[in-house]
C-alpha cells in the first residue's frame, strides 16, 4: 500500500473514531468535530476534507436527532476545514499556524453559532442587549469548545504522525526492541 492511501485510509480512521465520541456522553460542547474539520482539511484531499465533517454530523446528528441549527452548524464545519486545507499544507509553521487555526476555529464557530441563535430562535429579544445576552450565556459553553478543540486537534495530529512514524519502518513494536 503506497503512502498516501495508507494516510487517507488512516485518517479517515481517525475520523470515524471522533465521529463516535460526538455520539457518547460528553461534557457540553466537548465534541471532536472542528478538530476532525481540522485534521481533515489538512490532510484530505480538499474536496473529501470538506465533506467529512458534514458528513460525521449528518451520521451523528441521525442518531443524536436533528436541530433548526443544523444548515449553520454543518456550513461552519465545512469553512474551518476549507481554512485547513488552504492554511495547512506542507511547509514550515505548521504548528504555528495549526495552533492559531485550531483557536481561531473555536471563536468563529462561537460568533457565528450565537449570532444564529440569536437571530433565528426567539429565546433573545433583537436587540443590542439581547445580543450580548446571547453571547453571554453561552461563555461557558465556549470553554468546553475552546478545551475540546485543543485536546482533539492536538490527539488527531499526534497519532497520525506516530503511526505514520511506525508505519515507515522508524519504530518497531515494543516486543520486538529485548
Amino acid at each position: 500500500m503506497n503512502e498516501k492511501r495508507f494516510s487517507i485510509g488512516l485518517a479517515i480512521l481517525l475520523i470515524a473514531l471522533g465521529v463516535s465520541l460526538r455520539i457518547v456522553p460528553h461534557p457540553a460542547n466537548f465534541a471532536p468535530v472542528t478538530a476532525i474539520a481540522i485534521f481533515g482539511g489538512a490532510v484530505l484531499p480538499r474536496k473529501l476534507a470538506i465533506w467529512v465533517p458534514v458528513a460525521a454530523m449528518m451520521v451523528s446528528d441521525a442518531v443524536i436527532g436533528f436541530y433548526s441549527m443544523m444548515p449553520v452548524i454543518w456550513a461552519c464545519y465545512a469553512l474551518i476545514a476549507l481554512a485547513s486545507s488552504l492554511l495547512l499544507g506542507r511547509g514550515r509553521g505548521r504548528v504555528v499556524r495549526g495552533s492559531a487555526l485550531t483557536l481561531g476555529s473555536s471563536l468563529f464557530f462561537f460568533i457565528v453559532t450565537n449570532f444564529a441563535v440569536w437571530v433565528m430562535s426567539g429565546m433573545y429579544n433583537h436587540t443590542w442587549a439581547g445580543l450580548v445576552q446571547c453571547y453571554t450565556l453561552a461563555i461557558p459553553f465556549f470553554r468546553g469548545t475552546v478545551a475540546s478543540d485543543i485536546v482533539y486537534t492536538a490527539a488527531l495530529f499526534g497519532v497520525f504522525a506516530v503511526v505514520r512514524f511506525m508505519a515507515r519502518g522508524h519504530l518497531k513494536p515494543a516486543a520486538q526492541n529485548v
